[in-house]
């Protein structure tokens, strides 16, 4: 409803058909949002119900009979292996099918962050092999300004230029109006033409690094494509990054903050179900406000992915560990 009061406007303004704000957009964003706040919703169960059963005496009567806290532990961990088994496979393989609809609806009747047009791309197409254009389209697949260079070690091997380049299929692109310069040690040879087809590993996809593109790869995809990117050179990719570290970090979450809640929660005190639900809100709050600031360092590059998706864990823990040890025995 939040979601639906901000963004009226722009289904109005952009004409957006009822049934593709149902299906497309809605449809799609509530498992990716209910996928990204799993942890957050197991924390504030847990709490709920192990502070329902501390109020009736229930964990008292449950040690007295001589099983030990770490026997009363085992069903929350199982749970938890539970949703973060679904949680990984969900965000990894299920959800990314989703949110290209999503956000097919989004650069469409919300907000575009897709562009037509890329200026200055220079990219390491494969081992040795330079490729710059100065300008392509997406829209009719055509580059112009192009120069191709190749190296063996640091020895410019051959040089490709030409006026015009386009995308067919799949690797197939043509150039037009090239000159070819091969060298051979003190000896040169040019080559010229109106037209050539050739084979370049590479799409036009490529040129246009979208943040918004990581939610849509599967996690197979996405580690193909930061390999794949980082051999090319190409360093704008720290939001795919995050993106595969958080799909590991997590579903740990889940083991984490069930073992914040239910040492919380065990212990029967005067405040009841809501003092202990007003403790698990705020840590809840505080673990998404160290999710955002690390995420934000890694983004302005101060943090490195792997270190920014982990760190709210690894804090976590700790503090999971300390409310442990002091639990109720």
């Amino acid at each position: 409803m939040l979601d639906l009061t901000e963004k009226l406007d722009k289904f109005f303004d952009n004409h957006a058909p009822l049934k593709a704000i149902v299906f497309d957009y809605y449809l799609c964003f509530i498992p990716y949002f209910g996928i990204m706040l799993s942890p957050l919703f197991t924390f504030i169960a847990v709490i709920f119900f192990t502070s329902k059963m501390a109020g009736n005496s229930e964990i008292i009567s449950i040690q007295a009979s001589g099983v030990s806290y770490n026997r009363f532990l085992r069903p929350y961990f199982i749970s938890a292996a539970v949703i973060a088994i679904s949680t990984f496979v969900l965000s990894g393989y299920i959800i990314p099918t989703a949110n290209k609809t999503r956000l097919d609806f989004e650069n469409k009747y919300i907000k575009k962050f897709r562009d037509d047009n890329v200026s200055n791309v220079q990219l390491e197409i494969q081992k040795g092999v330079i490729l710059y254009i100065e300008n392509f389209d997406n829209v009719h697949n055509s580059g112009f300004n192009v120069s191709m260079e190749k190296f063996k070690g640091k020895k410019l091997m051959s040089r490709m230029t030409a006026e015009k380049i386009h995308w067919d299929t799949l690797n197939h692109w043509t150039v037009q109006n090239y000159l070819i310069r091969e060298f051979n040690g003190m000896k040169e040879k040019i080559t010229r033409g109106s037209s050539l087809d050739t084979t370049i590993n590479i799409q036009p996809n490529d040129f246009f690094i979208s943040a918004q593109d990581s939610p849509q790869m599967k996690n197979n995809e996405l580690h193909a494509y930061l390999n794949r990117q980082r051999e090319r050179g190409i360093g704008n990719i720290k939001a795919f990054e995050d993106e595969y570290y958080k799909r590991f970090s997590m579903p740990c979450a889940a083991f984490i903050l069930s073992l914040i809640g239910v040492s919380l929660a065990s212990r029967k005190v005067r405040g009841g179900t809501g003092l202990h639900l007003g403790i698990g809100i705020g840590l809840s709050f505080g673990y998404i406000l160290f999710s955002t600031f690390s995420t934000t360092f890694s983004v302005n590059g101060s943090m490195s992915s792997i270190l920014a998706a982990w760190l709210p864990n690894i804090v976590f823990s700790f503090i999971a560990w300390y409310l442990y040890t002091k639990a109720p025995k």
